[in-house]
C-alpha cells in the first residue's frame, strides 16, 4: 500500500487522478466564464454566486492543493527522469507523436502553472485590495459602472470585462490557451493509461475524446478575449 504513495508509479497515479480532477473543474470554470459574452449579466452573477457558496469554497481549497500537488509531482518525476537519462543514456531516440508532446510537458506545464499563479493572484488582488488594487477605481477607469447593491470588490463581471478590454492582456491570454492545447494532447490520454484504463477497443475512443477536449477547452476560454478583441461589448 505504501508504494502507491512513495514509488514513481504511485506518484504518476496520483498525478493522473489530480490532473483528471482539474480537467473536470476546467469545464465548469470555462462554462461560467463564457457567460461573460451574454448581454444579460445576471447569468454570470449567478455563476459567481454559486462559486462563492460554502461547498464550492471547500472544493476550492482542494483545487488549489491539487494544482500545487500536480505541479510538484510533475517536477519531481521530470527531474528523476533527467537524472536517469544522465546516468544511463539511451541507445535510440524515438520520435513518435507521443514522445514529441511528452518531451515538452514539463515546460508547457511550468508556463501554465506560472500563468495560473498570476491569474489567481490578480483575482484575489482585486477581491481583497492587495498590492494597492482598488476595484472601484479600476472599474471606473475601464468605463464601466457597478450596479447598485453590488460592492465593487464583488463586481467580478466588470472586473473581468475590464481586463479583457486590454488588447495586450487578451493576446497573452490567447497565447497561454494555445500552450494548454499542447499540454493537454499528451496529458489527457496519458492520465487514463496511468490509472490502468488501457484497452484495445476503448483506448482509441479515449484518445479522440482527449483530442476533442484538448482543443475545445482552451478554444472555449480563448473565445472570450477574441470576442473583445473583435470589438465585443
Amino acid at each position: 500500500m505504501s508504494n502507491i504513495f512513495t514509488s514513481s508509479i504511485g506518484k504518476k497515479f496520483w498525478m493522473a487522478l489530480v490532473g483528471l480532477f482539474l480537467c473536470v473543474f476546467l469545464v465548469l470554470h470555462m462554462s461560467i466564464n463564457l457567460l461573460l459574452l451574454l448581454a444579460d449579466r445576471s447569468y454570470f452573477d449567478t455563476g459567481v454566486y454559486i462559486m462563492s457558496t460554502p461547498p464550492v469554497k471547500i472544493l476550492e481549497i482542494f483545487l488549489f492543493g491539487s494544482i500545487a500537488l500536480h505541479a510538484l509531482l510533475g517536477l519531481y518525476l521530470q527531474i528523476k527522469n533527467w537524472c536517469a537519462r544522465g546516468s544511463t543514456g539511451y541507445a535510440k531516440k524515438y520520435n513518435s507523436q507521443t514522445s514529441f508532446f511528452s518531451k515538452y510537458m514539463i515546460w508547457t506545464g511550468g508556463i501554465i502553472f506560472v500563468f495560473l499563479c498570476i491569474h489567481l493572484m490578480q483575482f484575489y488582488a482585486y477581491k481583497h485590495g492587495w498590492f494597492g488594487h482598488d476595484p472601484a477605481a479600476y472599474i471606473q477607469a475601464a468605463g464601466l459602472t457597478t450596479p447598485a447593491g453590488i460592492e465593487p470588490e464583488h463586481d467580478f463581471y466588470n472586473i473581468a470585462r475590464g481586463l479583457f478590454a486590454c488588447p495586450c492582456y487578451c493576446i497573452i491570454y490567447i497565447a497561454f490557451m494555445a500552450l494548454m492545447i499542447f499540454h493537454f494532447v499528451h496529458a489527457f490520454q496519458s492520465a487514463f493509461q496511468t490509472i490502468g484504463w488501457n484497452h484495445p477497443t476503448y483506448t482509441p475512443i479515449i484518445q479522440w475524446i482527449g483530442y476533442i477536449y484538448s482543443v475545445a477547452i482552451p478554444v472555449g476560454f480563448a473565445a472570450i478575449p477574441i470576442y473583445f478583441l473583435l470589438g465585443g461589448k
